[in-house]
């Protein structure tokens, strides 16, 4: 385990669930499909679950595909498994809701303060136009941006912390002992980041160190090891701040 939080230089975040809350955006995107099929009534933690399993299957039987039209593939499937009619213009419709899932309450404020003891970078599993569309909202400048689109694959797939480490080495100078990987995410990004020996800080929002809700995140078997645990990022930054 770290014995500081200052031990690191560099902060990798995963955006999608950590800074964006995507569980929002994935709902409020699948009212539509939801109202075609009235009066079936799907509760937010079905329609939550039915996408955590579709995500995680379509980008590993479709890696290389863009998250866009990943997405769409997604909505298909999730119409399937809960037993309703989508449509074509539905799951496109879907696919292009990135840009308007909301940021967290919390995410602008504390990154533009982080980014004063931390180069910030993302690892994210969407395309480049969705996450640009996505740090409007989250108002601060990346000192790296790494996506599945570039990367050609998506996380859990260790080559897209391999590929991170090695730009951030090569590009920043940064070793991955000064990285300290940011996230959400068990399945996309704590399990991964730590079989390659990454410190990592869990942000642990729908509390699943206290036996919380999965949410729209694919479980694991067992959870890996915590270098740091917070409920927020404004925890985070607390915690940061009492280091100093």
């Amino acid at each position: 385990m770290a014995a500081s939080l200052r031990d690191f230089d560099v902060l990798t975040f995963d955006c999608y669930g950590t800074l964006i809350d995507w569980e929002t955006g994935i709902w409020d995107a699948l009212q539509p499909l939801i109202a075609q099929n009235h009066p079936l009534a799907i509760s937010r933690v079905q329609g939550l679950k039915a996408f955590a399993a579709a995500e995680s299957e379509q980008e590993s039987e479709t890696p290389e595909m863009p998250y866009p039209d990943l997405l769409s593939h997604v909505h298909r499937r999730i119409a399937n498994e809960l037993a309703l009619t989508s449509s074509r213009a539905l799951d496109s419709d879907f696919g292009a809701s990135v840009p308007y899932w909301p940021a967290f309450s919390d995410s602008a404020e504390v990154l533009r303060s982080l980014k004063k003891h931390y180069k910030l970078v993302i690892l994210s599993n969407v395309d480049i136009a969705g996450f640009a569309a996505s740090n409007r909202k989250l108002g601060v400048e990346f000192d790296a941006i790494y996506t599945a689109q570039t990367i050609g694959s998506y996380k859990p797939d260790q080559r897209n912390f391999n590929y991170m480490l090695e730009r951030l080495d090569k590009d920043h100078g940064i070793p991955c002992h000064k990285v300290l990987h940011t996230a959400q995410s068990l399945h996309h990004d704590h399990v991964p980041a730590k079989a390659l020996g990454l410190a990592n800080a869990w942000i642990d929002r729908q509390r699943l160190s206290a036996s919380g809700d999965w949410g729209a995140t694919a479980k694991v078997a067992q959870h890996p090891s915590m270098d740091f645990i917070f409920f927020s990022l404004e925890e985070m930054l607390t915690a940061v701040r009492a280091s100093d």
